[in-house]
């Protein structure tokens, strides 16, 4: 995210967590022009000498990091936190008045910070605090231990990605706020991508793989931009992908690609456009299910399941998980649209027993 109404007041060390008194919380929020009758609540809480009233600011290299947040005040209040390139972090929350309640969540800090082949963005780690009436009473930023933390790591397009604006979200800077701490989304989907540029380009999977610990799962959704792309080679891609996932230790999760909202006149979206059938013929979904059954691979058809959901809600109540409204773009998703979706990989990442329920929200 740009940093345009960050004031950096004082540095996060590595060894410990940043805190400040009540009283220097107090004076600060008064200097910036917070607290009471400026519309978003800024408490008096430890952390909050690095945020202003809609925003905290981090100096800390890349790494993962695990955040404890306060919410709430005197009044009612409902917050939600995103970071770096517009990840929703924590899902709105709402407070009663005087109550304040925990959340925790673990974040990825990397550069480039959204897309592998985008500009860096800003270094650390930029929160946004907001939702309908934001009150944020205290934060608190730490070092994640690495035994103690899984990484899910993203591979896959547009579709995917963290898209660095508005209206464009991608299913994966949504996921992260369906997962508590202990778990991060390291996304490093990115728009435009194949199965064959992914592997060619060593800001993509050269990347990724050295970064792949024991345990870590990567979750690979690529076939939007396989258009010229033959079946043989699609195949052997996919699996190069599984066999280069494992080879460091990782858990490979093969994805199959969300529809393009391109109805039938009966309603339906069974058509290779939808369906992501290619201009040659290759049946892009079947290809991935085949690979996973071939090499025992876990599968989230996630197809078959955005499928279901947009014939549920009819040709007008799908709009909106599309940019249609916005683009006449039956391929990119909104933010409301990459919610729902990012929902539906959570719910099959539980139901396989790929992520414990203690880490999922």
């Amino acid at each position: 995210m740009r940093r345009t109404t960050i004031t950096l007041l004082a540095a996060l060390t590595l060894a410990s967590a940043l805190s400040v008194t009540p009283v220097q919380a107090q004076a600060q929020a008064q200097a910036h022009g917070l607290g009471k009758g400026h519309g978003h609540a800024l408490g008096q809480g430890p952390g909050l000498e690095n945020c202003t009233a809609n925003a905290c600011h981090f100096d800390v290299p890349p790494g993962t990091y695990d955040v404890r947040v306060r919410l709430g005040g005197e009044a009612a209040a409902s917050t939600g936190i995103s970071g770096e390139t517009r990840r929703t972090l924590l899902a709105e929350t709402p407070t009663g008045a005087g109550e304040l309640v925990t959340r925790s969540f673990t974040v990825n800090v990397r550069t480039p910070e959204g897309e592998p082949t985008g500009p860096d963005g800003t270094a650390g780690l930029d929160l946004a605090v907001g939702g309908s009436a934001p009150a944020l009473a205290g934060i608190r930023v730490t070092p994640a231990v690495a035994r103690h933390t899984r990484q899910i790591f993203l591979v896959g397009d547009s579709t995917v990605c963290d898209q660095p604006g508005d209206p464009y979200s991608g299913w994966g800077q949504q996921l992260p706020q369906y997962l508590r701490k202990g778990v991060s989304v390291a996304n490093y989907a990115d728009s435009g991508e194949s199965t064959v540029t992914y592997l060619a380009d060593p800001r993509l999977f050269g990347t990724v793989k050295p970064l792949i610990r024991r345990g870590d799962l990567v979750l690979v959704q690529l076939a939007h931009n396989d258009k010229q792309t033959d079946e043989a080679t699609y195949r052997a891609n996919l699996e190069t992908l599984v066999a280069g996932v494992r080879e460091e230790g990782g858990r490979p999760v093969l994805v199959t690609p969300i529809v393009r909202r391109w109805f039938n006149s009966d309603g339906t979206l069974n058509n290779g456009t939808a369906l992501l059938v290619n201009g040659l013929g290759v049946d892009h979904p079947a290809v991935t299910r085949s690979v996973a059954v071939a090499h025992d691979v876990p599968l989230i058809d996630l197809t078959t399941r955005t499928k279901a959901l947009v014939e549920s809600l009819g040709v007008e109540g799908s709009k909106a998980l599309y940019l249609y409204n916005e683009k006449r773009d039956n391929t990119h998703t909104s933010a409301q649209g990459a919610t729902a979706y990012a929902a539906l990989v959570r719910d099959e990442l539980l139901a396989q027993g790929l992520v414990s329920g203690r880490l999922v929200r």
